[in-house]
């Protein structure tokens, strides 16, 4: 599963964002991001993480570094 997701995310990244006008306000970007969390984690924690994320890109949330956790024990 974590698979799908990767590839999902790679074609986000090659057809999709090159044609958006860039925005991001972290570092990694969210989609860097998401790419890390499946890498590490089941498809289920890493869709969580990556979800959390990118409900904080908004206005109203200032950004900045904000990487994977290093653990993650949430069932």
């Amino acid at each position: 599963m974590n698979r799908l997701f990767l590839v999902l995310i790679f074609l986000y990244k090659k057809l999709l964002s090159p044609f958006l006008p860039p925005s991001c306000r972290f570092t990694p970007s969210c989609s860097e991001y998401a790419k890390q969390a499946f890498e590490t984690y089941p498809w289920y924690k890493a869709f969580v993480l990556s979800v959390v994320r990118i409900s904080k890109c908004h206005p109203y949330h200032e950004g900045g570094h904000d990487p994977l956790p290093k653990s993650y024990n949430k069932s």
